[in-house]
């Protein structure tokens, strides 16, 4: 795993994907903290991240979409993956380097808060309290983009189909209030959820047993309760929708709460899409 990371890390800056994606987020957190914190002198940074955290959607598909979509367009994966280093370490090798990179900007960022504290008093802890809420946001999305680029051989279909992804969740809360909120309208979305997970089973399995029994087993679960408790479906998309936002979780951090219901959604979201990642590369490798 180690020679997978140098090597992922290396690469970034001598193709200057790394740099160039640093000095987007760096000239955007420092001109927003520029504006808020110094000119406006605002003694901390939950305003500032905040009003960026949809910079993350932007920038994070420039660093996520050649990490294996250009290892499967150059068919360099399967010298990869029939070596003798296991599948899960070479893909958390290729994550850490992700991670490595958006660290530093982040290492940087955390400097902010003592500048400020040079010429007043600054709210530190609230401060730091964003800056992790906001490198965890960033981990789960970089995972998510890891596994979107094992999906396809071209760096731009990976970018904009992280871009869609990332762009519904950050917009996940509002898109969900849009929805119709009558109990059998209800019930369709959730019908038409099942289904779709069904298909993404399908993609990464193969297995049409198992996709339909998703299906199947589901859909008459999601209609018992419609007619044994109907209220269930009470507002039932918006509270999903706002549990599964992935940036809706940064928003107790930004207020220097410590939620272990957040953290731990964070380091979910990274397991799980890793865990994918590794599904997908195993399942091409034995196929």
């Amino acid at each position: 795993m180690g020679a997978i990371y140098k090597k992922e890390l290396k690469s970034y800056f001598t193709s200057m994907i790394g740099c160039v994606f640093l000095a987007i987020m760096l000239v955007i957190i420092g001109l927003y903290f520029f504006i808020v914190n110094m000119l406006n002198m605002y003694a901390e940074m939950s305003t500032t991240l905040g009003a960026i955290t949809f910079v993350i959607v932007l920038i994070m598909p420039i660093i996520t979409m050649r990490t294996l979509a250009e290892e499967n367009r150059q068919k360099t994966d399967q010298l990869l993956f029939t070596s003798p280093v296991s599948v899960t370490k070479i893909i958390l090798g290729k994550y850490f380097a992700l991670l490595t990179v958006y660290a530093i900007g982040i290492l940087i960022v955390c400097t902010y808060p003592l500048i400020m504290n040079m010429y007043g008093d600054a709210q530190l802890a609230q401060s730091y309290s964003s800056i992790l809420g906001f490198f965890l946001m960033g981990a789960a999305y970089l995972a998510i983009g890891l596994f979107i680029s094992s999906l396809t051989e071209s760096q731009v279909i990976a970018a904009v189909i992280s871009f869609i992804v990332m762009v519904f969740t950050y917009l996940m809360t509002s898109l969900a209030s849009l929805l119709p909120t009558d109990h059998i309208s209800v019930l369709v979305c959730m019908i038409i959820a099942v289904i779709i997970i069904a298909l993404i089973a399908y993609a990464m399995m193969h297995n049409y047993i198992v996709s339909i029994g998703i299906v199947i087993v589901g859909a008459a679960a999601l209609v018992i309760v419609y007619f044994v408790h109907p209220s269930f479906y009470d507002g039932l998309i918006v509270n999903i929708l706002s549990w599964f936002s992935v940036v809706d979780r940064f928003n107790s951090f930004s207020l220097a709460i410590m939620d272990v219901s957040s953290l731990l959604y964070y380091i979910s979201v990274v397991f799980i899409f890793i865990f994918f990642t590794v599904t997908r590369i195993k399942k091409k490798r034995w196929s």
